[in-house]
């Protein structure tokens, strides 16, 4: 069996937050949540270091792409799941994204919409593009910030279509820095990691508790970046 790419330590050191039912963790950037096709290091491989107890890994309660970093939900057993299957399906769950993106939207706060279509490229590869026959996908964004040709976008997807924030972000004219396949993006742009984040989450567990939110800090890679347009 493979090593796990983090030790026990390094992937419980990035949990964000945990109770008996779902884990959040802090997902690094670069790293796939599960096995592709071709094998390979995989974050799954960590989970029987996050069991604290109980007889099985926790699972995936939904996906992040593997260079987007931040709060990514696991289910501790298998009710836990489909708890949260329930919610993600049902477009419950509020999920933010920060992104640096190369340029400014026209407007300072708005909502895209553009139905997502899955196609296969000539290299036997896929992409999303925007298509009538796609699936509808909406986000809103707001602009937190800007600098150096660079702005800070809050976005929230309101469906969760495969890489919906990437090609979004295309739609509004501005690709997310780092972006390797949507946009146009001149070289020493897009030789850099991807600079899209998984900021925070709210999931409304119980109905008579309030929901659980959770908050990751940005990753390293994108803090001179968010430096340049504000954040501090």
């Amino acid at each position: 069996m493979a090593k796990p790419p983090l030790s026990p330590e390094q992937i419980q050191a990035r949990l964000l937050y945990r109770d008996g039912l779902i884990l959040v963790l802090d997902k690094p950037a670069g790293l796939p949540v599960h096995a592709g096709p071709g094998g390979g290091p995989n974050l799954e491989q960590c989970f029987d270091a996050l069991r604290f107890g109980l007889p099985a890994p926790p699972g995936l309660a939904h996906r992040l792409d593997r260079d987007t970093s931040g709060c990514l939900v696991l289910g501790r057993h298998r009710k836990a799941l489909s708890k949260l299957g329930r919610l993600f399906q049902g477009g419950l769950v509020d999920k933010t994204y920060w992104a640096v993106v190369v340029g400014a939207p026209a407007q300072a706060e708005g909502r895209i919409e553009a139905p997502l279509l899955k196609t296969t490229r000539k290299d036997g590869g896929w992409r999303m593009v925007v298509d009538p026959k796609g699936q509808p996908a909406a986000t809103t964004y707001r602009v937190l910030g800007s600098g150096d040709g660079l702005s800070w976008l809050e976005l929230k997807p309101e469906t969760g279509r495969t890489h919906q924030v990437r090609v979004h972000c295309v739609e509004l004219g501005c690709p997310i820095l780092g972006e390797p396949m949507y946009g146009a993006l001149p070289d020493q742009r897009r030789q850099q990691p991807l600079h899209l984040h998984a900021r925070g989450i709210v999931l409304p567990l119980s109905k008579n508790k309030p929901p659980i939110a959770v908050t990751a800090e940005p990753p390293e890679h994108m803090r001179a970046a968010l430096r340049s347009c504000g954040w501090s």
